[in-house]
């Protein structure tokens, strides 16, 4: 789901380049065929694709999330999450990070709603490419570490947010040395982003790897929210590396020692 840059798109049912591609490179979604469906003959690919392709072909997140309307299977990742752990709360702000194709932006707005009283929710998507409109969102485009993201993402949420999302991810290179740096250097992005936008009591959401986040970052996880889990869903391949890490209970980043998890 994207690069280092710090846009990057959630893997959809097309293959990613690079959150994915570059940095926010966005997919259109799910292969549109059917499960157990055969590669047609005729076209040349690579070993490497052939299999990726196979895969998505038999992947029955890639089917539903095509029978359910969202863009991506990632959305099921969020969705489980959530379940899990309940961050998103009704009429809360929610901040997408790295938002394209649109998968956790569809899950964002269906879950928090309208709230109590009226309050009405705000979810905001952004990444470095287009991504096609989504009722009930503001998208827009650009890159996080840009000077002025900070500044629109805050204008468009007309306030704090309640969550920050980040399923941002750097393409493979099959080092994995190399890609556990790339990730962490993404997550790094997007807590500094996190931790000048939360209210108190808010939550962050981002992907690592197994293994979990480094010292540093834990340290720093630990420190300014009240409660930091590890948690790979269902939806997540088991042969991927990728798992996610859910803070709950932003304290600022003035907070003090250290709390446990």
């Amino acid at each position: 789901m994207g690069d280092s840059r710090g846009g990057g798109s959630r893997d959809g049912g097309g293959r990613r380049g690079g959150k994915g591609g570059r940095a926010g490179t966005g997919r259109s979604g799910d292969s549109g065929r059917g499960l157990g469906q055969k590669l047609r003959p005729g076209k040349q690919r690579s070993e490497s694709s052939r299999r990726w392709l196979s895969r998505q072909l038999s992947d029955r997140y890639v089917a539903e999330a095509r029978l359910q309307g969202y863009r991506s299977r990632a959305a099921f990742k969020l969705t489980q999450l959530d379940d899990k752990a309940q961050f998103l709360k009704p009429g809360a702000r929610v901040v997408d990070l790295g938002a394209a194709p649109g998968g956790w932006t569809q899950v964002a707005v269906e879950r928090v709603g309208q709230g109590k009283g009226g309050q009405s929710s705000r979810i905001i998507g952004i990444d470095i490419v287009e991504v096609e409109p989504i009722p009930g969102a503001v998208l827009l485009c650009g890159d996080v570490r840009a000077p002025d993201a900070l500044v629109r993402v805050r204008e468009a949420l007309e306030g704090p947010a309640d969550v920050v999302l980040s399923d941002m991810a750097a393409p493979s290179t099959g080092h994995a040395k190399t890609d556990h740096l790339r990730i962490m250097g993404l997550i790094e992005i997007a807590l500094d982003f996190a931790e000048d936008i939360l209210a108190p009591g808010g939550a962050f959401v981002a992907k690592v790897l197994q293994g979990g986040t480094e010292a540093e970052i834990l340290t720093r996880l630990k420190r300014d929210f009240a409660q930091v889990r590890h948690i790979k869903p269902p939806a997540s391949r088991q042969e991927s590396a990728e798992m996610y890490v859910v803070a709950t209970g932003f304290r600022g980043r003035a907070a003090g020692p250290d709390a446990e998890a």
